[in-house]
């Protein structure tokens, strides 16, 4: 064999430049990534729209996101979902009045739970109050009453709380109960009186 047909036979099978690929793969390529793009970024408008509680006005953008996020319930609507849905239940409040010591609190919770303005009174020894009061700041060792009852009664309590108290200005302080134990909750209703 001839040299030159030699140096024929390797420039055939190797050619001096680089192949290129067919236009149609990357086309694919880019058409997959610019979808993987598109599901990503609709994902986080899904999730954003649902932690801030706007899923339901998104829906009417993205109406297939309202069978997975309409009856989700926000933060916004744990009360009613919690609470105001089971039709066994009231609603419940957590109530945190303070008293001087041992005996004034038990005599205030028995006092409470007689008169059936709270189904149940936990009382917290030990703890001590740092507070603004006369011009200056007092620190005093009291006792924490932890009352659970009906939101309906937070009027009747607060008036109960005033006239049985020591202090001038007793410390009566509701924070709502936005959902819990069914059958506690259905307990507190059962145990405390009607308005």
């Amino acid at each position: 064999m001839p040299l030159p047909s030699l140096f024929r036979a390797f420039a055939i099978s190797s050619p001096p430049y680089p192949r290129r690929p067919p236009a149609v793969p990357t086309l694919r390529r880019r058409a997959s990534l610019v979808g993987a793009l598109w599901v990503l970024s609709l994902g986080t408008v899904a999730a954003l729209s649902y932690r801030t509680g706007c899923a339901q006005s998104h829906c009417r953008f993205f109406p297939f996101l309202k069978s997975k996020f309409i009856n989700q319930p926000t933060a916004r609507h744990l009360r009613s979902t919690g609470m105001e849905a089971a039709s066994t239940t009231v609603p419940a409040i957590v109530v945190y009045v303070t008293v001087p010591n041992k005996e004034a609190g038990k005599k205030l919770a028995e006092s409470i739970i007689m008169e059936k303005l709270a189904a149940c009174v936990n009382r917290v020894p030990g703890i001590e109050s740092v507070y603004w009061w006369d011009g200056k700041v007092q620190r005093d060792s009291e006792e924490l009453l932890i009352i659970k009852t009906r939101e309906s009664l937070l009027n009747a309590l607060t008036e109960h709380v005033k006239a049985n108290h020591e202090y001038e200005v007793p410390e009566v302080i509701a924070l709502p109960i936005t959902g819990g134990n069914l059958k506690y909750l259905e307990w507190i209703k059962n145990s405390t009186r009607d308005i």
